[in-house]
């Protein structure tokens, strides 16, 4: 299990290896903790998902005086909240907030997008979709029924027949293009929605880190190796990034891994020169992508 720290853009900061076996919702803590400890590091906004969410981490942010900004779970709030936000949400237009008081400190910001409700609504249609077609197979039965993604809509009559609940799935129109946060920060609203988005860095860490630099699969058994291993990704993650920041900074419209590739083609022909012995260094015919990756790596 790997635990990643970024920054804005999604500049590593640290990491830390915890066992296969471990909860996601334990890592967090001991990560921000140990980085804590290392570089003495004192002020940050946390800015985690709601795989992250629960009871423990929230006291002990606090406890660690840290401001956060976590993803809540709508369907985890109490019924009278849940109303208040139903209430609150039926005029709301495209990139409307507001906001609701959890605690003393810690305050519930729902917002609301359109983009996000066209996705729901594809989602729940594409499952709906799936129901209907194994419903009509014959093939779904009580048996196979549990209540994860779509099949909450499915109601259950007598002894074996199933069929699609409409009153839940209307129920759920409701919640279309939603989303809240939680945060114990001064910041507006819209400060917190913009912060919040840039999550999506991380899981670009991770995406680049999976693919880009192939940090799976890991053949190693022993802990050192592994260790070994990630901080060699770590390490070369950095690298991306510095080669992207580069790339930004030359104006150069390339890739980091666009990049990377380029430079695999660039080849060098060393030789001596026969009067003087002297050797000698010469690039082999270089394209203006080459010139342009050579310009960034070599300024």
């Amino acid at each position: 299990m790997l635990g990643l720290l970024v920054g804005e853009y999604g500049y590593p900061i640290a990491y830390e290896v915890f066992k296969g076996n471990t909860f996601e919702g334990h890592t967090l803590i001991p990560v921000i903790k140990d980085f804590q400890a290392k570089y003495g590091f004192k002020q940050a906004i946390v800015i985690v998902d709601a795989g992250l969410l629960n009871k423990s981490n929230l006291q002990n942010l606090a406890e660690l005086r840290y401001e956060f900004i976590i993803a809540a779970r709508l369907s985890s709030e109490t019924n009278l909240i849940k109303k208040e936000i139903l209430k609150k949400s039926k005029a709301m237009k495209n990139g409307d907030s507001f906001e609701l008081k959890k605690t003393a400190n810690i305050r519930l910001i729902v917002s609301y997008s359109d983009k996000r409700a066209k996705k729901d609504k594809h989602n729940r249609d594409k499952g709906l979709k799936r129901l209907k077609k194994r419903l009509s197979s014959g093939k779904l039965t009580k048996e196979h029924i549990n209540k994860r993604g779509y099949n909450k809509f499915l109601l259950l009559t007598g002894k074996i027949k199933i069929e699609i609940d409409k009153e839940k799935v209307l129920q759920d129109q409701l919640w279309d293009g939603l989303k809240a946060y939680l945060s114990n920060t001064s910041l507006s609203a819209k400060e917190i929605i913009q912060n919040y988005n840039h999550l999506w860095q991380i899981e670009r860490a991770f995406r680049i880190s999976k693919t880009d630099l192939r940090i799976r699969p890991i053949f190693h058994r022993k802990e050192r190796r592994i260790r070994s291993h990630i901080c060699i990704s770590f390490v070369a993650y950095t690298i991306y990034k510095e080669l992207e920041r580069l790339l930004k900074k030359s104006n150069i419209d390339l890739s980091a891994q666009k990049a990377i590739e380029i430079s695999k083609t660039i080849y060098e022909m060393s030789f001596v020169l026969p009067n003087s012995r002297k050797k000698e260094k010469v690039l082999v015919n270089l394209t203006d992508e080459q010139k342009l990756v050579l310009r960034v790596s070599h300024p």
